[in-house]
C-alpha cells in the first residue's frame, strides 16, 4: 500500500517537473528574447538605462582627457614660469602660460600676472591685492570647469539602482497581469516576469556602479587640482610681496 503510494507520488512529481521544464523551456532567456518579452514601460526603462550608461561613459572619457592633459602641461609649465618670473621676466611666463592653455595652473596664474601688469607692474600694496582677487576669481573659474559632468555622474550613480528597480516592479506586475488574464500559465509568466526583473535591476547596479567609482576617483582629482591652484597663487602673491621689498 505504502509502496503503492509513493510510486503515485514519484508519478505525479514527475509529471510537474516535466510540464514545468516545458514551460521554462519555452521563455528565452537570451538578450532578445528577453527584450521581446519585457512590456512597453520595461523597454522605456532599459533604454533609460542604456542612455544613462553612453552619457556617463562620455563624461569619464572627457574628463580624463581633460585631466590628463591639465596635469601634463602644468608639469611642463611649472618649472619654466617660475624660472621666467626669477629672472624677472613677467611679459616671458605670460607667453609660457598663454601656451599652456590647458594647464589649471596656468589658467590661475595669467589671470594674477595679467592683472599685475594692467596695473603697471609696480609691486605696490593696491596692486598686490588686486592681483590677489584676480587669483582667486581664476581660481573660482578653472574649479567649475574642472567639476563640469562630474554631477551628472553622482546623478546617474544615485539614480540608476531605483530606475532599475522601477523595472523589477513592472516587471513582476506584468507576470501577475498576465497570470490574472490567463494569458500564459503560471509556470511561464512568472519565469519571464522574474527574468525581465533581474535584467533591470541587474542593468541599474551594472550602470550605477562605475558611475559612482567615476565620481569619487575625479572628485579626488579635482580636490589636489584645488590644492595646486591655491599653492601656485600663494607662491605668486609672496613672489609680488618679495618684489615690493627689492623697492
Amino acid at each position: 500500500m505504502i509502496l503503492a503510494q509513493l510510486t503515485h507520488f514519484a508519478s505525479h512529481t514527475a509529471a510537474n517537473l516535466a510540464f514545468i521544464f516545458d514551460e521554462e523551456q519555452a521563455v528565452n532567456f537570451s538578450p532578445m528574447g528577453l527584450w521581446d518579452h519585457m512590456g512597453v514601460l520595461a523597454r522605456i526603462i532599459a533604454c533609460i538605462l542604456f542612455a544613462e550608461s553612453i552619457w556617463s561613459l562620455a563624461v569619464m572619457i572627457d574628463r580624463y582627457l581633460y585631466f590628463s592633459a591639465a596635469r601634463k602641461q602644468s608639469r611642463e609649465f611649472a618649472p619654466k614660469v617660475a624660472g621666467a618670473l626669477k629672472d624677472s621676466k613677467l611679459e616671458e611666463a605670460i607667453k609660457i602660460a598663454d601656451r599652456n592653455k590647458k594647464s589649471h595652473l596656468a589658467e590661475v596664474v595669467t589671470a594674477g600676472l595679467q592683472e599685475f601688469r594692467s596695473s603697471g607692474g609696480a609691486p605696490t600694496e593696491d596692486t598686490i591685492a588686486s592681483s590677489g582677487r584676480a587669483l582667486e576669481r581664476a581660481e573660482a573659474i578653472v574649479h567649475a570647469k574642472l567639476k563640469r559632468g562630474l554631477a551628472v555622474l553622482a546623478t546617474i550613480g544615485a539614480t540608476a539602482p531605483f530606475v532599475g528597480l522601477l523595472g523589477t516592479v513592472i516587471g513582476i506586475l506584468n507576470a501577475f497581469q498576465q497570470i490574472a488574464t490567463q494569458k500564459t500559465s503560471g509556470i511561464g509568466a512568472v519565469a519571464g516576469g522574474i527574468s525581465e526583473a533581474l535584467v533591470t535591476t541587474a542593468a541599474g547596479l551594472f550602470v550605477a556602479i562605475p558611475a559612482v567609482m567615476a565620481f569619487n576617483y575625479f572628485t579626488g582629482r579635482v580636490e589636489a587640482f584645488d590644492v595646486e591652484m591655491d599653492n601656485s597663487s600663494s607662491e605668486l602673491i609672496d613672489y609680488f610681496i618679495k618684489q615690493s621689498h627689492k623697492r
